[in-house]
């Protein structure tokens, strides 16, 4: 065992020394030792109660015969980071939290591992490590929280960012904002809609790192805390059958997590972390190849935002695995892939079948193509990306006058200042890997225009990214990026930009030898940066290669 770094031979005496001050007795000792990596804080929702999960993990582990050791990592919760400096180190955490990992797994050698996520950037930043590490692995998630109780209707977070929108053109008052913050959020848990945590907490699942249900039992049922005890018994079977995330994270396992992620309409920002995880597991993947499978995978649920429906509807109805029994009766899964826990083939067999109204059948789909959709054109030659199954039909195809600003903030202003009109789209640049840097969510400008009933009519694009839980024409990842000279920051307002998403097309309509004209007399803007952002922005790549650092 790999833990016999730490407590095999003579030569380790002080070794077990140590070990003998935390309570280790000799039959403990013989044991495997097995990782129990916490993303529990104090001030997240998603994490707050992680202590529960990560308790009943480890009564699992001892139950099947080993010894856990639990340890934390930091996370930021992009709601609580949203709209201010704090969200340039959401997605910058993502790869401190895999060295984080890297270096407490490698200074003490343990065993396995079980990760216990919940949100956001925690999620990939943990599977990166697990590529990395490549010891017996399983992921359990807090799960998500239920939904809120909004003005007229069920809600989740996006919404109430949606209402800070519609009380600044009066549409909201100011005592239904003051209630409804008061129930947005009825429980602990990651955010209720099909956002970039839940979105992840699923594609863990249908990727095979997970158990079933890891992607959609609420925090607050106590089959979560029974599906973490399962987890933390499962683990020590998983060490004895030398099962490593190499043994599951094949090309074919990605192909099931896309495949799902164009199914269920996830976050956009699983593409980012699909891509990033693929590169550290040695399995390559583009964007070229993410839009080719969402051509040819239909689109058989809606959560919110794009829907009504929520991740506690999608549980009741089967969850993850129904929906990939689904998607099986059409040959679009590779049910022969290794998992956690069987194959794939054993874990859909037992599914319910697609409810017709939750999870659709591949007979009436919601979209014959999948929930997210790449762009290209001369204004993204590396790619965009945007969130189809959250478009309004009438924002399918749109030309309009590019309002341009170089910040989040000089954008939200110009928004909820009524300065920006029906037929806009409002470009924002300067935000994305390194010109950030960080790529930030830009949830508070998108909730903005759709609060402000002007989602029928603007679009909006940034080489920054979207929270999970924006709906609209809301086009983000465009690359390369405004800071290192790409066309996106050559655009001036007025110039007519034209999306096309049925077409894939994202076009600057400005004749080419304009373009280089204004490139001839382009020049970087200038960043005072300091500390860890600065060291980030020298090393990231760009958002079409999953905003990687360079090898």
């Amino acid at each position: 065992m790999r833990s016999d770094l730490l407590k095999e031979g003579p030569s380790r005496a002080p070794h077990r020394s140590l070990l003998n001050a935390l309570g280790i007795d000799d039959t403990e000792m013989k044991r495997p030792f097995i990782a129990v990596v916490n993303s529990k804080s104090d001030y997240i929702p998603g994490h707050q109660q992680l202590d529960q999960i990560a308790n009943a993990v480890k009564d699992g582990i001892r139950n099947a015969g080993g010894v856990p050791f639990e340890f934390n990592t930091i996370g930021v919760c992009d709601g609580l980071a949203m709209n201010h400096k704090g969200m340039k180190y959401s997605l910058c955490s993502r790869e401190l939290i895999a060295d984080s990992i890297e270096v407490m797994l490698t200074a003490h050698p343990l065993d396995a591992v079980v990760f216990i996520p919940n949100c956001d950037k925690i999620v990939p930043g943990m599977m990166l490590a697990a590529c990395r590490l490549n010891l017996p692995s399983i992921f359990v998630s807090g799960g998500p929280m239920l939904s809120g109780k909004g003005i007229d209707a069920r809600v989740g977070l996006n919404e109430m960012f949606e209402y800070v929108g519609g009380y600044s053109v009066g549409k909201v008052t100011a005592e239904q904002l003051a209630e409804v913050e008061q129930t947005a959020c009825p429980t602990c848990g990651s955010c209720s809609g099909m956002y970039t945590a839940n979105s992840m907490n699923c594609l863990t699942e249908a990727i095979g790192m997970a158990l079933p249900g890891n992607g959609t039992i609420p925090f607050v049922m106590s089959a979560r805390r029974r599906l973490a005890k399962k987890t933390g018994e499962r683990i020590v079977e998983l060490l004895k059958e030398d099962i490593k995330p190499s043994d599951i994270l094949t090309q074919k396992a990605f192909e099931n997590a896309m495949r799902t992620d164009m199914a269920l309409g996830c976050s956009t920002n699983t593409i980012l972390h699909l891509t990033a995880i693929s590169h550290a597991a040695g399995n390559d993947i583009n964007l070229k190849m993410l839009d080719q499978i969402g051509q040819k995978t239909p689109q058989i649920c809606k959560l919110n935002p794009a829907g009504t429906i929520f991740i506690e509807d999608l549980n009741a109805m089967g969850g993850i695995q129904a929906v990939m029994k689904e998607l099986d009766k059409c040959g679009l899964i590779n049910t022969d892939c290794l998992t956690v826990s069987g194959t794939v083939k054993d874990r859909i067999k037992n599914a319910p079948d697609a409810d017709g109204t939750v999870i659709h059948t591949l007979d009436n789909p919601y979209s014959k193509d999948g929930g997210l959709a790449v762009l290209w054109g001369n204004l993204a030659p590396d790619g965009s990306v945007v969130k189809k199954g959250a478009v309004l039909p009438e924002m399918m195809q749109h030309k309009g006058p590019a309002r341009c600003f170089n910040s989040e903030e000089e954008a939200y202003s110009a928004i909820t200042g009524g300065k920006i009109k029906e037929g806009d789209v409002v470009v924002i640049r300067y935000e994305g890997p390194k010109g950030g840097p960080g790529m930030r969510e830009m949830l508070s400008p998108t909730s903005a225009i759709m609060g402000m009933g002007l989602g029928s009519s603007v679009g909006l694009l940034t080489d920054g990214r979207f929270s999970g839980a924006t709906r609209g024409a809301a086009i983000g990842h465009v690359s390369p990026e405004a800071a290192v000279g790409g066309p996106i920051a050559l655009v001036e307002d007025g110039d007519e930009i034209e999306i096309d998403i049925p077409a894939r097309k994202l076009q600057l309509n400005v004749p080419e030898e304009v373009i280089e004209q204004r490139k001839a007399k382009w020049t970087a803007p200038k960043q005072e940066l300091t500390g860890y952002l600065k060291r980030y922005a020298q090393h990231v790549t760009s958002g079409a290669q999953g905003a990687v650092f360079e090898d």
